[in-house]
């Protein structure tokens, strides 16, 4: 097993104990990421902006870790409030085209930084 931690300044900072991704063999793991602009550390106003700035985050460090959001075969969504479930499905949409990869969408009470929307993915690398 090859392990390698991947790290883009084009996504924002860990903001805890962790890295942006891990690369085990074929197989990459994005940690989740907020609606922060990598630049600022800042979190995006409203709930459209912090998911397009997620996934602006995921499309950086997938393309540090040699893939691309095509690559992508798993997201796991966090969300404050499920009300925002048809706004997350435009973002998608708008992000990725058909065959979708799977996912899973939950509420939680809380994210870190008082982020509405939190976006982690598993990438696979051929």
């Amino acid at each position: 097993m090859t392990r390698q931690t991947i790290s883009t300044d084009k996504a924002p900072a860990a903001v805890g104990t962790y890295s942006q991704a891990v690369k085990v063999d074929n197989t990459v793991y994005i940690s989740g990421q907020l609606g922060l602009d990598p630049v600022t550390m800042e979190l995006k106003e409203g709930f459209a902006a912090q998911a397009k700035q997620a996934f602006e985050n995921i499309k950086a460090i997938c393309e540090a870790a040699g893939g691309s959001l095509n690559d992508v075969v798993k997201f796991n969504v966090s969300l404050t409030d499920l009300n925002d479930f048809a706004a997350l499905n435009e973002v998608f949409v708008a992000n990725l085209s058909e065959p979708y990869p799977a996912r899973a969408a939950v509420q939680v009470a809380a994210l870190p930084k008082g982020g509405v929307v939190e976006i982690e993915s598993i990438l696979y690398i051929a």
